[in-house]
């Protein structure tokens, strides 16, 4: 077998001269007849390769011959220069060419189901099926060569930072952490199962337990719930845990890493990442994952409307509601098919409708001369237009919209009609990329089931005392903290309870009695009654780093081998069905439910 030299990719002007060896793909193949042209691809690059009947041999020009799209070769040959006129200045090796004279088929190759040459469209089922032809593409190895560069460098600076690379178990006790467990069964403990770890939480406790002070893991995490473009069954995090801090040190370990993650691709970031607490985030934006590539503010209007004859507005004001609105300025080239499409994108989420209130561009400066093309004004008094245009900062030309309803939906709607209307307008981004630190979230949100924790049962309470646990729940903030990029949620973490009566009291505030609590953390609650020092930590989700980074549509395009929506994956055909044999040793049997018609 010939091997390789220097790979294909990394040939310059400055080896003209010289006899290589190359090993790759075939990327393109041209015959003229008497010349050959081979593109060879490896993962450096391309190089081509020409077989030249007049200067190779017979044996090689007809072996040259019968080569076809990715097979695998291995050949010799003398780097030559382009002639002038056919160098290629969009490739890295286009001033010079390889003259082969020995050539070997290290495999061939089925015709690919689709190009990898070439960027053509492909059902992503198909492309996940054949994903070992996808990532062939450069696009896809790119992508791939970044996320190793973003993990050397955070691993890099958090051993510089003092914290030890620690592997946490994949077989786990089954803990409620807000999603579904994925199940192992035991075979030599029938009836008892495993489960794959949500996140490694209980573990990098107790670690801070054991006094390993900074830890932190590349680690693998798995939920059993619904896909969307940003989530997956299985997936990477960030994992980091640090002993005897505040959130100010959290947060200053976690703007390390990503400084040093977007130093890989040239990207300086603000120093420090600003922050807003989870109130100021929800009042500004709707949304506790606020995208402030974009100026559209809230506005709330609530108090300015309770004596209006706008019986909509009216009715939420005075029964506890909120009225949120958005000034979009410029709008008016908003069509009425466009207002129309955001009332709808408004019930879509939730709202009962939207209202909205154009402002005239060729009005008059003074803003009690305002014209409006809207049909709710007529239920406005002029006073009453005029301090609503002030509390908007109103011009002619601009578009008011608003949303009236129940808090929950004015915030979320009209949070996530900012982001519409920036798509309609085609808003150029202020910045290609945003953070934010949001701080300050809730401790407790009312569910169906009664209080539930909003993060996870193990964050520590903004509070004085254990007695603070008993007043006003709903208005118990925690010590959490988000790390926003774009109005994605890269990660998030908080200070955590390290006393194990607050634990205790924490727990049972969930419904969570003392045997029960014993029986899902009875591990961590017993080592917090060992010194377990205060601590906090934080989890960055590195598929969502990266697809941010590499500006990737999903998730998908930045793990090697993913699932699709349905969480299977086509390449390997999993899940599939195991033997009865199987089942027997697990002391398990399958019953299928049967669904009527």
């Amino acid at each position: 077998m010939i091997k390789r030299s220097i790979p294909c990719g990394l040939i310059r002007a400055s080896h003209i001269g010289q006899t290589v060896s190359l090993n790759g793909w075939v990327h393109r193949r041209r015959d003229h007849g008497a010349v050959i042209f081979i593109d060879l691809r490896d993962r450096s690059g391309i190089v081509q390769v020409t077989i030249d009947a007049s200067r190779s041999s017979e044996a090689v020009h007809n072996l040259a011959e019968t080569v076809r799209s990715e097979f695998v070769l291995g050949l010799k040959g003398t780097v030559i220069a382009r002639s002038s006129d056919t160098v290629n200045p969009k490739m890295d090796t286009g001033e010079i060419e390889i003259e082969c004279h020995e050539l070997e088929i290290l495999n061939t190759s089925k015709t690919p189901v689709f190009s990898v040459a070439d960027d053509e469209e492909v059902d992503e089922s198909l492309k996940l099926k054949y994903r070992y032809l996808d990532l062939r593409k450069k696009s896809h190895l790119d992508k791939f060569i970044l996320r190793h560069k973003i993990v050397q460098a955070a691993r890099n600076y958090l051993d510089k930072e003092g914290f030890l690379d620690v592997e946490t178990p994949i077989l786990n006790k089954s803990t409620p952490e807000g999603a579904r467990d994925y199940l192992v069964p035991s075979r030599v403990n029938p009836g008892h199962f495993f489960a794959l770890p949500q996140s490694p939480q209980l573990f990098k406790q107790i670690l801070m337990s054991a006094g390993f002070e900074r830890y932190y893991q590349i680690a693998k995490c798995f939920r059993d719930e619904d896909l969307r473009a940003d989530r997956q069954p299985e997936f990477t995090q960030i994992d980091i845990e640090m002993s005897f801090v505040d959130e100010d040190d959290v947060m200053a370990i976690t703007e390390g890493v990503l400084r040093e993650s977007f130093s890989t691709i040239g990207v300086e970031l603000p120093n420090p990442i600003p922050r807003m607490t989870w109130a100021e985030a929800m009042s500004r934006f709707g949304s506790d994952k606020p995208d402030l590539r974009y100026d559209l503010e809230l506005v709330d209007i609530s108090d300015l409307c309770k004596n209006v004859e706008f019986k909509v507005f009216n009715d939420v004001a005075n029964s506890g509601g909120m009225i949120k609105g958005l000034n979009i300025k410029n709008g008016f080239t908003l069509s009425r098919k466009n207002l129309d499409d955001l009332v709808e994108f408004s019930r879509k989420h939730g709202a009962k409708g939207m209202a909205w209130i154009t402002i005239k561009e060729d009005s008059p400066v003074n803003i009690d001369q305002y014209e409006y093309s809207s049909p709710i004004v007529k239920f406005f008094k002029p006073e009453e237009l005029r301090t609503l245009m002030e509390r908007f900062g109103a011009v002619p030309g601009d578009v008011l919209v608003f949303i009236a309803d129940k808090p929950s939906v004015a915030y979320d709607v009209t949070g996530r009609l900012r982001l519409e209307i920036a798509k309609v307008l085609g808003l150029k981004p202020k910045a290609p990329y945003m953070f934010t630190w949001v701080t300050d979230f809730p401790m407790f949100e009312k569910g169906q089931e009664g209080i539930t924790a909003l993060h996870h049962p193990f964050t520590m309470p903004h509070i004085q005392s254990v007695d603070d646990l008993d007043g006003d729940l709903l208005a118990i903030n925690s010590r959490a903290y988000d790390i926003i990029l774009n109005g994605v949620e890269l990660g998030g973490g908080s200070i955590r309870i390290h006393r194990s009566d607050l634990q205790m009291k924490i727990l049972n505030l969930l419904s969570i009695d003392a045997e029960s609590a014993n029986e899902k953390f009875g591990f961590l609650l017993q080592a917090l009654e060992f010194g377990t020092p205060p601590h906090g930590g934080l989890a960055l989700g590195l598929d969502r780093l990266v697809m941010m980074m590499t500006g990737s549509e999903s998730i998908r395009d930045v793990i090697a081998f993913p699932k699709t929506q349905s969480a299977t994956c086509p390449l390997t055909n999993a899940p599939g069905a195991v033997s009865l044999a199987q089942l027997k040793e697990l002391g398990l049997r399958i019953k299928i439910a049967v669904v009527e018609d």
